[in-house]
């Protein structure tokens, strides 16, 4: 909603972002605001479910997402599923892709990581972000709001979504090309990002 009227054209809007960039915050902001509906973790829920993996802790369900089968192709089993976690990994990476596509045909709304942006990258209606920011300000973050993360253990978190990101696409992980739009968030509060992330959809899109 923007100014009491509700925007026209929504596109589906995907996010992707550095670790402590606030990029969860901008994408609960933009949807609010919009008035749309956030998707995150519930779609690999959704994807684990359906290939019976739904007993297992949200810790165990990122740690799968983001595993990437090794070169060495010697695989680590998965506790005891009868597969090895590369092919848990790739069996979650597939019905997500399925169940993003299935939101994005619902209507809009705003979908954060998951390689989205790849997943939709022939749907029409789509708006793609990535999210960034300084180091400085990525550093204060993981101090003040990610429980004491040091800018390097926030860089490693990142390199586990570039490994992913890149095995599954065969793109680079927030390379600007592959993007709508790139935001560096260390310049000004994330509501007025936010605000001004939805004025630029609203011209491109609206």
């Amino acid at each position: 909603i923007r100014g009491g009227r509700i925007m026209s054209g929504i596109p589906v809007i995907t996010i992707s972002r550095q670790y402590g960039a606030g990029g969860r915050e901008i994408a609960g902001l933009v949807a609010e605001k919009l008035g749309i509906k956030l998707y995150d973790r519930q779609i690999v829920h959704i994807a684990a479910a359906k290939i019976g993996l739904d007993d297992l802790s949200e810790n165990d369900l990122l740690e799968l997402e983001n595993y990437v089968k090794p070169l060495s192709m010697n695989f680590l089993p998965f506790r005891s599923f009868g597969m090895n976690m590369s092919d848990s990994s790739q069996k979650i990476f597939m019905t997500e892709s399925a169940a993003i596509r299935k939101l994005a045909e619902d209507g809009p709304c705003v979908i954060l990581g998951r390689s989205a942006d790849y997943v939709l990258r022939k749907f029409e209606n789509k708006f793609s972000i990535f999210i960034c920011a300084d180091d400085e300000f990525r550093e204060a973050r993981g101090k003040e709001v990610y429980g004491g993360k040091t800018l390097k253990e926030l860089d490693q978190e990142d390199k586990k979504r570039a490994r992913y990101y890149n095995y599954y696409t065969g793109q680079n992980w927030g390379e600007g090309q592959n993007y709508d739009l790139v935001v560096n968030t260390s310049r000004d509060s994330l509501d007025k990002i936010a605000d001004a992330i939805i004025d630029y959809i609203k011209v491109v899109k609206g």
